[in-house]
């Protein structure tokens, strides 16, 4: 298995996990914000394009961040397979990356479900907050944040557990302990 995609509440750990994840299979882990980080910073035409969406405080249309996500699977390293983190957020995204990946005869292999408890995740999120100075991430901001997630991933999830390939791991615990659930879970998946 080596094309996944990681989805989870904020706070559940999903870029320390896509860390892993990525160097324990020799896979690219692909998160969008960095994509669109790149793009913006090299000042690619949908970089520009997406700035200006970005500035003006609004979300970047499906269409750019698509174009986005098809450039960089194109590239040389995710030819081993890659870990997506991001993205699709909306069944629409789920369908742009099936034509992604269909146009190169691949398919999803697994979607890892990180999963963990909301009164969990408010103080992971607000002890983080205080330790990098986030005074604009308090308690409510992040209870605000975890529905709209809620909101959003549902769709998104149920369209996979209909394909059967969605692996739920508890992403609560010591990093390590995570890590290897995660990887379990994907041995046993396949």
């Amino acid at each position: 298995m080596t094309r996944l995609l990681i989805i989870g509440p904020p706070g559940a750990g999903k870029g320390t996990q896509a860390a892993r994840i990525s160097d324990r299979l020799g896979i690219a882990a692909i998160s969008t914000g960095d994509i669109f980080r790149s793009n913006v910073k090299n000042l690619t035409p949908l970089g520009v394009e997406a700035k200006k969406y970005i500035d003006a405080g609004n979300f970047v249309p499906d269409e750019v961040t698509n174009n986005m996500v098809r450039s960089r699977l194109k590239e040389d390293d995710v030819t081993g397979g890659f870990l997506l983190d991001g993205y699709p957020r909306t069944t629409a995204q789920v369908e742009e990356l099936d034509d992604i990946l269909a146009s190169g005869n691949q398919k999803l292999d697994a979607v890892l479900l990180l999963t963990a408890d909301d009164e969990e995740l408010v103080s992971r999120l607000l002890k983080r907050a205080e330790i990098e100075g986030r005074a604009d991430d308090n308690e409510e901001v992040i209870r605000h944040r975890l529905e709209l997630y809620k909101q959003q991933t549902a769709d998104v999830v149920a369209r996979y557990e209909e394909r059967g390939i969605v692996t739920r791991v508890n992403g609560l615990g010591d990093i390590d302990e995570v890590t290897e659930r995660v990887m379990q879970a994907l041995k046993d998946h396949s």
